[in-house]
């Protein structure tokens, strides 16, 4: 026994070695070895590194069938794990080989090993049963007749399933073995002499049936030979074998061959029955049946040419003799193939979910793909629908893998429903599928976006702290942390204006005063809801427009981000009274004072009274309609909230006076007389066109005195204007470069003749313009006349008010919403923006 182990796993190693050469792992191992019998050393001849059978998971795929074989985690050796019996794995079939799929991950890789289960000498042959009767007529059987036997049969294979037989001594019979056309033996007991009832009535034998198996087993069948008297005929059929075809879909009942025998006997010895009896295989008997007096065979079952593809039948036709007499022939039957059995998909492995960054020709699943029919009715194709982004790829015969051969997108299909078709080569061809759900996971791959670039948002000064001023959103399509956006104010801010910026003799200037603040002293976003909310009240006259970012970030690995651009535009409300400027002449402390007092009384009620009276010199006999003084105010609000006219409160009724309604010139109603007195008291108040509407009051003092003493204070406010106007063109020095070159020249001509008309003349009726230009660069100028015009614009507005004397009129300057031009390049049909209010003092 041991020396057969030795030389059983000497062909083990030799086939081993020879399946390596070919590219397959093959083993052979004895049937009924013990459990734990080491079968082979899979991961080494599957060329993995010691501890790597277990690291990477090596393991057997289970199969419709037990294998009982297993691979040990430890060593990756191939083990015997249950009793091997090749007669129940693989019946007759020779060789006996079980076909393995061997796994292993990192990286996901199969492996076929063919397992070979040799035969042993286990099954000893077996006959049908243990007695066998038999009757033999005496006399008239003849010395050489014959009777068929039925063998015995051995379940084992090769020569442990080759047969003889021997038969207990006797001088009247012997046996007789035959090879059959088909492969096949046939056993016959030859009568050797003619028989005597009367010597022996009875003759008892034993038949051994013994296998070619080292050492060899037998089996045995008693044979009872009763000898009987007359009929000496037996019913003989013209074959002694008969060949039939059936297609496996046969119905019930289908005829397979109708058997004819003959006796040459007469009466009742010629009468003939007949039986059936199956030789192989022996699950055979339920699937045909005859009819004892026609001889028909008909199918009595369903044939299945994947369970056996082959009967060999047996028939005995017997008289009615007596004794009886029987004549024996076979009828091989075969079974044709049809395509009855559609393809088989079954999934070995599933790999889910899919990244949606997996490279393309990843391995998503493993499939296993067969077909029980034979031939082209067996011959299978397969294919994926839809046909991306996955494709199959054929790893072995009847195993494929299903791989990635497009780029994945969750955004765009975060699940796909796959389904893997096979056809066979049948005519008609069957189909079969299997559905794959393969779900994509989720990788930060997209940015949050923004609905729009830009947001423009509208929002009224003196708004409350924490009112929401717009509602931001962005959008990021992936899931979970990937899409959860947070929000905040990135970067952005304004230049705070001083609050003097609007007063008298100033410009304004978005960097005077109160330097460059960020956004994020003025507003804030909500971090989860994108609500923008102001953090205090905005100011119109500190800030018109406020620029910023926000930054949207995802949670995400790493993060990704988006930005918008936010425009706030502050809207003016009427909340800043008119203010009273100097006059003409006067230091610019005293004008930022006057502001500053409007700015404090402006929350009484809306009005404002000036601190000091004005003063005003008119010539006795001065006509109707010259002008004695020109009251100045400005607003810090914009557009109609910022357009002033001017009423005369006191006196009422009719005065040698009267105001321009919108210019603030006061000049004579009439001609001036000795009766109207030396003094008069104007009380003027400025009004704005707000809701509700805030006004000033001045308080304006005119001295009547001879021409001569008006000509000599006209000359002296003359001359204080022309003192003051250096001191304003140097404050505007750092514009002064876009002024138009021959509009200062007109302006100093005009100057000129004014002073050479002082020194000649005396006194003159009227005085030249004194204004000072600067601003930033062209701007657009919008003239307002006696019933008045105004014009609004998002940045700012200025007045610009004319000396008396000129033609009765207001200027409302806008700058532009673009950068100013480099110095010296301003186009000459276009007007210098004035910085300030300026007038006379009469």
């Amino acid at each position: 026994m041991g020396e057969r182990c030795r030389a059983a796993l000497r062909v083990l190693v030799l086939q081993a070695a020879w399946a390596l050469a070919g590219g397959q792992v093959r083993y052979s191992v004895p049937e009924e070895a013990e459990a734990g019998t080491v079968v082979g050393r899979l991961a080494q001849d599957l060329g993995l590194e010691a501890g790597e059978a277990e690291a990477r998971r090596l393991r057997l795929v289970a199969q419709g069938r037990r294998a009982s074989v297993e691979v040990s985690g430890a060593s990756g050796a191939l083990l015997v794990s249950s009793r091997l019996d090749r007669e129940e794995l693989c019946g007759k079939s020779a060789p006996c080989a079980l076909r393995l799929e061997v796994l292993v991950e990192r990286p996901l890789r199969v492996f076929h090993v063919e397992l070979e289960v040799t035969d042993i000498n286990d099954n000893a042959p077996i006959f049908p049963a243990a007695r066998k009767n038999l009757s033999i007529a005496e006399f008239t059987t003849l010395p050489g007749s014959r009777f068929p036997l039925e063998g015995a049969s051995d379940a084992d294979i090769g020569a442990n399933a080759q047969l003889s037989y021997t038969l207990s001594p006797s001088e009247y019979f012997s046996l007789d073995l035959q090879k059959t056309e088909e492969g096949g033996e046939s056993l016959f007991l030859v009568l050797r002499k003619s028989l005597d009832r009367e010597t022996i009535p009875v003759h008892r034998l034993v038949l051994t049936a013994s296998d070619g198996g080292r050492p060899s087993l037998t089996g045995r069948m008693e044979l009872v030979i009763s000898v009987l008297d007359a009929n000496d005929n037996a019913p003989q059929f013209n074959q002694s074998v008969y060949k039939v075809q059936l297609p496996e879909n046969a119905e019930h009942g289908t005829l397979v061959i109708q058997l004819n025998a003959t006796d040459l006997d007469e009466g009742s010895n010629r009468n003939i029955s007949y039986t059936l009896q199956t030789l192989f295989p022996q699950e055979g008997r339920d699937v045909f049946r005859i009819d004892r007096k026609s001889g028909e065979i008909r199918l009595g079952n369903n044939l299945d040419f994947e369970n056996v593809s082959l009967y060999r039948l047996q028939v005995d036709a017997t008289d009615q003799g007596n004794p009886p007499l029987s004549g024996h022939c076979k009828v091989v039957l075969e079974v044709l193939d049809v395509n009855d059995n559609a393809p088989e998909v079954r999934v070995t492995s599933l790999s889910v979910p899919v990244s949606e960054d997996a490279a393309v020709g990843t391995v998503v699943a493993l499939l296993s793909v067969s077909d029980r029919d034979s031939g082209a009715n067996g011959r299978v194709r397969c294919w994926v629908w839809p046909a991306s982004p996955f494709g199959l790829e054929a790893t072995f015969a009847g195993s494929y893998s299903l791989v990635l051969r497009e780029a994945l997108d969750r955004e765009r299909v975060s699940e796909y429903e796959v389904e893997v078709r096979a056809e066979d080569g049948g005519a008609p061809a069957l189909r079969a599928s299997r559905g794959l759900r393969v779900p994509v996971s989720d990788v930060n791959d997209n940015a949050p976006a923004f609905a729009q670039a830009v947001y423009t948002v509208l929002a009224r000064e003196n708004n409350a702290a924490g009112a929401e001023l717009a509602r931001l959103w962005a959008r990021d399509p992936d899931e979970a942390g990937n899409g959860r956006v947070s929000y905040s104010v990135w970067e952005g801010g304004a230049a705070a204006a001083s609050s003097s910026s609007w007063s008298s003799w100033s410009s304004w200037s978005g960097a005077a005063g109160g330097g460059w603040r960020p956004a994020s002293s003025y507003v804030s976003v909500d971090a989860e809801s994108g609500r923008l909310w102001a953090l205090q009240p905005l100011d119109y006259e500190e800030l018109q427009v406020l620029q910023f970012e926000v930054r949207a970030v995802d949670a995400g690995e790493p993060p990704l981000c988006g930005n918008a651009t936010v425009q706030l535009f502050v809207l003016d409300e009427n909340d800043n009274a008119p203010a009273l400027l100097p006059p003409a002449g006067s230091a610019p402390e005293a004008g930022g004072a006057a502001a500053e007092a409007a700015r404090a009384a402006q929350a009484a009620g809306g009005s404002v009274s000036a601190s000091d009276t004005l003063w005003a010199w008119a010539a006795w006999g001065a006509p109707a309609g010259q002008v004695v003084a020109k009251i100045r105010a400005v607003d810090a609000d914009s557009g109609y909230n910022a357009w002033l006219r001017y009423e005369l409160w006191e006196p009422r009724g009719k005065g040698p006076f009267r105001v321009g309604l919108y210019s603030g010139e006061v000049s004579t109603a009439r001609a001036l007389d000795e009766a109207d007195g030396p003094r008069h008291r104007l009380l003027i108040v400025v009004r704005d066109h707000g809701e509700p509407a805030r006004s000033a009051t001045a308080t304006l003092s005119v001295s009547l005195v001879e021409a001569a003493e008006a000509a000599l204070a006209a000359a002296a406010g003359s001359s204080s204007s022309s003192r003051a106007a250096p001191g304003a063109d140097a404050g505007a020095g750092a514009a002064g470069a876009a002024t138009n070159v021959w509009l200062v020249v007109a302006i100093c001509a005009v100057s000129s003749l004014f002073l050479l008309a002082v020194v000649l003349y005396g006194a003159s009726r009227w005085a030249p313009r004194a204004a000072v230009l600067s601003g930033p660069g062209p701007t657009t100028l919008v003239c307002a006349s006696e019933v008045g015009s105004w014009s609004y614009s998002q940045r700012h507005s200025r007045s610009l008010c004319v000396v008396d004397g000129a033609a009765k009129s207001d200027l409302m300057v806008f700058s532009p919403n673009f950068p100013p031009p480099p110095p010296g390049a301003a186009p000459k049909d276009t007007q210098p923006e004035p910085s300030a209010l300026l007038g006379t003092e009469t």
